[in-house]
């Protein structure tokens, strides 16, 4: 532990690989608990595939992945609305056709692709690369992504517990749902250095949910999951400087970890207390 304090105050990188982390796991957390409750872990898997062929085109123009990658998810969004909305496709299989499409498309791209090293930190992540422009971008990505929470978080709460009550206070709630595909694209984007496109989807779903097994309040449950998504991002970088292996990776298996605690040891909704509050209940009777 302390010879990574030390490289944390000697190696510029590794700072910013930090700072970078921390800003990810807090809005992946964010975004992860509204994605959850909303019952739309499959649309982050989607989006997170589908900016694929947006990276490879921006490497392959000679421009930042931000631009293409923001630009497929959003039309993946839509993509996704427009068929299940105008047909009697259903919303998940819209997004199993639309993702899956896209994913295939990047696939074919970055066979094309010059900078196929590049790519493929893009797929699996590569944290401790990441260059001061990334972490400017990351940093930017996380102010509109918490500026906008925080202004509309009355609406966004409405609409993710009850559309229905929402559309009849007059709030426009399809807005709202492309509204918050955006931010989800750009939390999508703002991790792909870190832990890549195949990844992504871990840090979106896996520290909300393990707020969710720990809490009933959704305005506890947002801060727990952004509290769990910068220490997995914490304990990962460190695990995985230390012993050389792949940052994003071992960051989800943290992530992962954290969230098998709370499903066991949670005191509402662990297994282990919620098998002995049966077994005393049995007892009692």
């Amino acid at each position: 532990m302390m010879s990574f304090i030390a490289d944390l105050q000697q190696y510029q990188f590794l700072q910013n690989a930090l700072i970078t982390s921390i800003m990810v796991g807090i809005i992946c957390g964010v975004i992860g608990s509204f994605i959850i409750m909303r019952g739309m872990a499959l649309m982050g898997d989607a989006i997170s595939h589908a900016v694929l062929p947006g990276v490879a085109i921006s490497y392959m123009l000679g421009i930042n992945y931000f631009y293409g990658a923001v630009f497929f998810g959003i039309v993946t969004a839509v993509g996704i609305g427009v068929v299940s909305q105008n047909s009697r496709i259903k919303s998940d299989s819209a997004i199993g056709i639309v993702f899956s499409a896209f994913f295939a498309l990047g696939v074919i791209l970055i066979s094309k692709a010059q900078t196929a090293t590049d790519l493929t930190q893009i797929l699996f992540g590569s944290v401790l690369s990441v260059r001061p422009s990334d972490m400017i971008m990351t940093l930017i990505i996380s102010v509109i992504v918490l500026l906008v929470v925080f202004l509309f978080y009355k609406e966004l709460l409405i609409s993710t517990f009850d559309a229905t009550m929402a559309a009849a206070y007059g709030l426009p709630t399809k807005w709202i749902h492309y509204g918050i595909m955006v931010l989800l694209t750009l939390t999508t984007v703002a991790s792909l250095q870190t832990v890549g496109v195949i990844l992504v989807v871990a840090m979106l779903i896996t520290p909300a949910s393990t707020a969710y097994l720990l809490t009933n309040k959704f305005s506890m449950m947002i801060t727990l999951a952004a509290f769990f998504g910068a220490l997995s991002s914490v304990i990962g970088l460190y695990i995985s400087s230390e012993y050389n292996l792949e940052s994003g990776a071992v960051i989800v298996l943290v992530a992962t970890i954290l969230f098998l605690l709370a499903f066991i040891f949670s005191p509402k909704h662990g297994v282990l207390w919620r098998s002995l509050r049966t077994k005393k209940s049995k007892a009692s009777i």
